[in-house]
């Protein structure tokens, strides 16, 4: 937890979330540590299977306050499952997706974007963080053939967009899993192409040849967060077993 928080700490967090420690003892000695966005219970079950009795997910399992721990809910019957077999859960959320090097910064890694730098920069105490980020990629392309890169590198069937840009895509802005809030700001930076994971209906009017709204899915665009974990867990704590979760909790089907 200290390796995590020092990477990305709890302060950087929105006031509206709930990161940190979510179930379990601090003081439980690690025997692995399974990567993940979402914790359900599937995801305890591939813990225990693996004999990892640490959980680190990106979203938070204990988003809202819990009134009873029954099983009423799936996040009542998971909280329940992890106590009964001693697996700890902690969730790095809001702080690792406005920490340098964090969710934004591994999107853009993964669309090979240069000199990447927030979009809205700011300091929480000592530590620059922000919303978004903002790079360059190493040529210009069409605006299609972009699109074909996104899809191909997060691996998803289609991707939302407005019309197709008709000069090229240089400059790219990111920001993961609901990022919509993001978008006038990257125009405002004179971004090419903006890449996010959702965005509302009416928010892809009047953006016509401004910026090339690319929209992949949350789960889609935060699928690397692991990646980002494994790599914080690996420098710093080298003796902890980390594997990278099996089970998909993408909720979102396509058929």
């Amino acid at each position: 937890m200290s390796a995590l928080e020092q990477f990305a700490p709890l302060p950087l967090q929105e006031s509206w979330d709930n990161a940190g420690l979510q179930v379990g003892l601090t003081e439980a000695e690690v025997s692995g540590a399974l990567l993940c966005l979402d914790v359900t219970e599937r995801i305890i079950d591939e813990a225990v299977r693996r004999g990892c009795n640490l959980v680190v997910s990106h979203h938070p399992l204990l988003f809202r306050g819990l009134k009873q721990v029954s099983d009423l809910t799936d996040v009542q019957r998971t909280v329940r499952k992890a106590i009964q077999h001693d697996v700890c859960v902690v969730s790095m959320h809001t702080n690792m997706d406005n920490a340098q090097g964090g969710v934004n910064f591994k999107m853009a890694e993964k669309l090979g974007l240069q000199g990447t730098v927030f979009m809205s920069p700011k300091r929480v105490g000592d530590v620059e963080c922000g919303s978004g980020v903002i790079g360059t990629l190493k040529y210009p392309t069409t605006a299609d053939v972009f699109l074909q890169q996104v899809k191909r590198e997060f691996g998803v069937a289609c991707v939302m967009c407005n019309e197709l840009l008709d000069r090229p895509v240089l400059r790219v802005a990111i920001c993961g899993g609901a990022g919509d809030f993001m978008l006038d700001e990257a125009v405002r930076l004179g971004a090419d192409a903006f890449v996010t994971g959702e965005m509302h209906y009416h928010q892809y009017f009047g953006y016509e040849q401004r910026v090339q709204i690319c929209v992949i899915g949350h789960y889609e665009s935060e699928q690397f967060t692991t990646e980002v974990f494994r790599d914080i867990i690996s420098a710093r704590c080298p003796g902890v077993r980390t594997e990278i979760a099996e089970t998909c909790t993408n909720p979102i089907y396509y058929l």
